[in-house]
């Protein structure tokens, strides 16, 4: 009699634990939306069901760096850049340290031809101010600054910028000239890339450099890294991981009046998602962090971190 009690009491505590076990985890599911998964058609119904409400075109890749899964709407779509191409500059400017051809304290001169207006601080300081290498290359990736950015090219020269990119196995990502305009490259100068104005690359070529930094694979493992901790203090999040704050990204993004684009890594609890996204062909101009576009790049990255992560 008494053994029977006991083994009643016993079931009754654990139907009661396995019950408590199943609420916990089905709250963590409703307030973290990148725990759970589901499957690729599932993943393709959903992106193609929010991009179908969306004025404009949309190109994209993403892959799982530790799975090697992806996804890819558009993937080798020759697209307009933005500001994502400083990531080019980037890695020349690291490259050329490296080589010992440069050093992080060479002086950079603010000047009138280096001026141009959009993001960053620089527009607001007088012309002589002297900054570093560094500073610049910081200040173009931090905060995107142009007349930085413009700075740094004057110093490295567009050609060598893509001559880099081909020697990473890069054909499609090119700088074409400086922010507004000048100091055009080869590329360039070719009638058919005008279109594409400060760069061009593919969504796929920008996902590929982004997992060689992450692998340490570009110049060296010291540098990769370097790099990708830079690129994880950005300022701004209004595109890629808007909604996904409790998780690390490594980001870079573009703006122009009728364009959005944002590149970066995702650091998720299953998996190290990188993503390119461009959205182009805007009809209105609408420079706000809720442009249309930025919040269709959030919720992209919400449904590839959460259909790409096993």
């Amino acid at each position: 009699m008494l053994t029977g009690i006991i083994r009643r009491i016993f079931w009754c505590i654990s139907v009661c634990a396995t019950l408590f076990l199943l609420q916990a985890y089905l709250s963590a599911q409703e307030t973290n939306p990148t725990r759970s998964t589901f499957s690729g058609s599932t993943l393709d119904n959903k992106i193609k069901e929010k991009i179908a409400s969306f004025k404009g075109k949309v190109s994209l890749f993403a892959k799982n760096l530790d799975t090697g899964e992806t996804y890819a709407i558009g993937a080798d779509d020759r697209v307009r850049t933005a500001s994502t191409i400083k990531l080019a500059v980037m890695v020349e400017a690291f490259a050329r340290v490296a080589e010992g051809k440069a050093k992080w304290t060479d002086e950079l001169v603010l000047t009138k031809t280096a001026r141009y207006g959009g993001s960053g601080v620089l527009p607001e300081l007088a012309d002589g101010l002297r900054l570093t290498l560094r500073d610049a290359v910081n200040l173009m990736m931090v905060i995107s600054d142009n007349i930085a950015t413009n700075l740094v090219l004057d110093y490295l020269s567009t050609d060598a910028v893509n001559t880099r990119m081909d020697s990473l196995g890069f054909k499609q990502i090119r700088i074409l000239r400086r922010v507004g305009s000048g100091g055009e490259s080869r590329e360039g100068k070719e009638p058919d890339n005008k279109r594409f104005g400060l760069g061009v690359a593919t969504p796929r070529e920008m996902v590929n450099l982004m997992e060689k930094l992450e692998r340490g694979e570009v110049i060296s493992a010291a540098a990769s890294k370097e790099m990708i901790e830079l690129l994880k203090r950005e300022q701004g999040r209004y595109a890629i991981g808007r909604s996904l704050w409790t998780l690390p990204m490594a980001s870079k993004y573009g703006a122009l009046d009728h364009l959005r684009s944002a590149v970066g890594i995702i650091y998720a609890e299953k998996g190290r998602i990188a993503m390119a996204i461009t959205c182009d062909e805007m009809p209105d101009v609408i420079w706000s962090v809720d442009n249309p576009a930025y919040l269709l790049m959030s919720d992209l990255s919400v449904l590839l971190v959460k259909g790409l992560s096993r």
